[in-house]
């Protein structure tokens, strides 16, 4: 199983997620945002087949808002998956050196530091 987070508000206005059976198992309201996000974020927290992995994250890629620092994450016993905007990272959990990448990236297209804490 794939298990992760989308933040509602992450996707650009027309996108939809379909053809990958998502099971939500939580709905939560916070205080996020950060600079241009809105303040208030709408998590559904998810899981996915294995077997779906690489087709959800070219979805979430063709879905996600490219302006925003916006991203989202999951991850398997054995892999983390960070998706933006038209560009999907893929590496193992506990790998340092490729999670530094992908935070440079992330900086890169305006995540504020504060938000890089996907689950490893």
């Amino acid at each position: 199983m794939v298990r992760g987070a989308i933040v509602a508000e992450s996707l650009r206005v027309g996108a939809v997620i379909e053809e990958v059976p998502l099971v939500v198992h939580k709905l939560e309201r916070i205080d996020a945002g950060l600079e241009e996000q809105p303040p208030r974020w709408t998590l559904l927290w998810f899981e996915a087949a294995d077997a779906d992995a690489d087709r959800l994250a070219e979805v979430l890629a063709d879905a996600l808002e490219a302006r925003g620092g916006w991203y989202a994450d999951f991850h398997t016993e054995t892999h983390v998956t960070v998706v933006f905007s038209g560009r999907i990272f893929r590496y193992r959990r506990g790998d340092q050196s490729e999670r530094a990448e992908v935070e440079e990236y992330a900086r890169s297209v305006g995540v504020p530091d504060e938000q890089l804490d996907w689950a490893e």
